[in-house]
């Protein structure tokens, strides 16, 4: 893993800007930080100053919307077919994100990623915090990041500003004095997952708990995800449930899900797949196991979250 705690400018992601970021390469623009002339162009197709535009790339690189590629010693980008074209294309599935599942599924395409590490996926994989001072975390993610990085880490600076950038994207802000929700923070879509709460003065909360809003079949498809990458060598058909509850880059991990909001995810996918997901919680053996069927059939599970919707 190398590290990567900067690249955002210190700007979280806001809605609209993945549907800009496809839009851009779609109508023949690129992201550049060489090409005066291609920075000019894309000032003006975002109609946002030039650091925005690099905080755009880097939300869109960071989720998988967009990827970067090596020709003629230039750097040039394309949109993925199975994220960028299928969720912000202009036909696509929800390009402004009105579904409260295309947020859940931009989240976990955020922080399903074991090749850097930022102050996000941190938390949200290797943290074990449910209250926490922001200070504190930073210093654990410093520390932390020297064992798990094998790049130059950067400073404490570095990490706090990355730190901040994800707090003020996922979290919204409680004025003490009217405990109105602060209107500012709302310019992230990833705030309305309620995933963690600032409760002021640089302490927040993010509990693990059942999450009965996370709809079943984005549950499934980033279950299915993390199992192909768990038994990638293995070819087996079992998981266990610690894995998926505590393992980096796990369901439970990355939804915030408490033991027992596990288990009732795993009764709902088993009900909604017709037992082609099961699992067995006895005698102390907790297994999942997955149907051959189920293997490579992620992206149904989209469709048909997506068919609900008419979209």
């Amino acid at each position: 893993m190398k590290a990567k705690f900067t690249g955002h400018d210190t700007f979280p992601l806001r809605y609209g800007w993945l549907f800009k970021a496809v839009n851009h390469l779609n109508s023949n623009g690129n992201f550049s930080s060489s090409d005066e002339e291609s920075i000019r162009h894309s000032i003006v197709e975002l109609g946002v100053g030039k650091n925005m535009v690099k905080a755009i790339q880097y939300w869109a690189e960071s989720s998988g919307i967009i990827e970067s590629i090596r020709k003629n010693n230039k750097t040039l980008h394309n949109v993925t077919v199975n994220k960028g074209l299928y969720l912000f294309d202009k036909g696509g599935k929800d390009p402004y994100l009105e579904l409260p599942g295309s947020i859940w599924l931009l989240h976990f395409w955020l922080n399903f990623n074991d090749e850097h590490l930022t102050a996000y996926r941190y938390f949200f994989n290797y943290s074990n915090v449910q209250h926490f001072e922001k200070s504190k975390l930073i210093d654990d993610c410093y520390e932390d990041a020297k064992r798990l990085v094998k790049s130059e880490i950067g400073n404490v600076t570095t990490i706090k500003k990355d730190m901040d950038c994800f707090l003020n994207m996922y979290s919204k802000k409680v004025k003490t004095t009217t405990k109105k929700v602060d209107e500012d923070h709302f310019t992230s879509p990833l705030a309305e997952l309620n995933l963690v709460q600032d409760n002021g003065r640089s302490f927040y909360v993010s509990n693990l708990t059942e999450r009965p809003e996370l709809p079943i079949e984005i549950f499934v498809y980033a279950l299915l995800e993390f199992f192909k990458v768990e038994t990638t060598e293995s070819k087996v058909s079992t998981i266990d449930f610690d894995s998926l509850l505590t393992k980096p880059c796990s369901p439970g991990r990355i939804f915030r899900l408490s033991e027992s909001g596990l288990g009732q995810k795993l009764d709902e996918a088993q009900e909604y797949t017709n037992k082609n997901i099961s699992w067995v919680d006895s005698l102390g053996l907790r297994q999942v196991n997955i149907s051959e069927s189920e293997k490579n059939n992620t992206i149904n599970y989209l469709n048909e979250y997506y068919g609900k919707y008419n979209v």
